[in-house]
Order: C-alpha cells, then sequence, then structure tokens
C-alpha cells in the first residue's frame, strides 16, 4: 500500500473516534448486524468460524491499516463471521455507507481493497488445498509460512521472529493443540523453530518452502 493511499485512508477514518479493545475481546459476533465498519489503527484481529465440533476455524487475520467487515458492508448479508482482538487494538468505526461512498470515490483505494482480496483469496485456497490433502505437517508449514510473510518480524540473521503461541497456530491450521505440539517438537528437533519467550522464531522462510516442498 502507498503512502497517497494509506493517507486517504487515514483521513476518512480520522472523523471517528478512536475505540480501544482488549485481546480476546468479541468485536463482532456471528449472526449480529455489525454496527459498520472497523478500521484498525494498530494490532490484529481474527475472523473466524465455529464448525459443528465446535472448534474455531481461522478464516482471516487483519492488522493495521485493513477495514472489515467489507463483504457484509458491500453484499449486505448476513454475518456468518466472530471477529475478535487478537492483540489489544485500536479500532475507528464508520458507518458502512459512508465507507462504501468512499471507496467508489476513490478508485485508487477501491483497487488496493479488491488486490488485496485477491491475495487472501489466493491463500485461502492454498490453505483449503493443504487441509484437504496435506498431513498435519505440511499444515503446520504452511502457517508458519503465511505467518512469517505476514505478519513476521524479520531479523538480522535472516530468522523471524512470530508473536503467536501454539493454541493460535493451532486453531489456522485447523489441528487440534496436541497435533500442532508434537508437530512443532518435530521442527524443533530439525532446527526450524525454536521458541524465545513466549514467541516463535523460524529459521527462515527459504528452510520452510524447501520443507513444505519435501513434504508434498
Amino acid at each position: 500500500m502507498n503512502d497517497v493511499i494509506l493517507s486517504n485512508i487515514d483521513a476518512f477514518f480520522s472523523r471517528y473516534r478512536t475505540k480501544r479493545i482488549k485481546k480476546g475481546q468479541i468485536i463482532i459476533y456471528a449472526g449480529d448486524a455489525p454496527s459498520g465498519v472497523y478500521h484498525i489503527k494498530s494490532g490484529k484481529v481474527r475472523q473466524y468460524d465455529i464448525n459443528y465440533r465446535g472448534d474455531e476455524i481461522v478464516v482471516n487475520v487483519f492488522k493495521s491499516p485493513a477495514f472489515f467487515p467489507m463483504s457484509w458492508a458491500i453484499n449486505k448479508g448476513e454475518n456468518r463471521y466472530f471477529f475478535e482482538a487478537m492483540t489489544d487494538v485500536e479500532l475507528q468505526l464508520a458507518p458502512a455507507d459512508e465507507v462504501v461512498d468512499f471507496l467508489k470515490a476513490k478508485p485508487d483505494v477501491m483497487y488496493d481493497l479488491l488486490s488485496r482480496l485477491y491475495s487472501g483469496v489466493d491463500g485461502l485456497q492454498r490453505r483449503m488445498a493443504h487441509l484437504m490433502g496435506g498431513s498435519a505437517r505440511s499444515r503446520i508449514l504452511f502457517e508458519l509460512i503465511i505467518e512469517c510473510s505476514r505478519f513476521g518480524t524479520l531479523q538480522g540473521d535472516g530468522s523471524y521472529l512470530l508473536l503467536i503461541n501454539e493454541g493460535e497456530l493451532a486453531k489456522s491450521s485447523g489441528l487440534s493443540r496436541e497435533t500442532a505440539n508434537r508437530e512443532l517438537g518435530k521442527l524443533k528437533s530439525h532446527n526450524l523453530v525454536a521458541h524465545q519467550g513466549k514467541a516463535l522464531v523460524v529459521k527462515g522462510m527459504k528452510e520452510l518452502q524447501e520443507a513444505l516442498g519435501n513434504d508434498l
């Protein structure tokens, strides 16, 4: 996202009051009509569904300067997902119709949103392929690659620092926590992943991609 688009988004949402939400708080419940469109000033928000067994299935993770839920805002359909603060977040809430009018008046912002949407759809399709046909190992590897590329902090030695725990990784990969822990243990034994306090350190993107390729 370039500076002009970012400036346009900030200028539009700056008209609305900032709300601070604590980590773990549900922002929107599935089945409820959202109060409007939320713009993330800081922090991360996860979108998830709950299957028939009661397991949480992560659909997407949003970070600043994303705004959500746009499918509901544009299509006026039922909201089927939960949106939860993964970290402490700062949000600005705008009326859905005003956000849609803003996008119509700003084709560059609309194009950027469309670009990010298609990137997200591509990620969902790849995730579905691993969920349907991949092993537990490949599913963990794939989620770690996604985390590195979207949210990881690149270190001087080429490793990535991920502020994610085993439970969150399990939900993203559609695995039980026990299975996710077991697969992470195997990756640690091969020096691909390590713990640093409450964070995970991934040796490098190339190493993960090679491991995933060998697992397919």
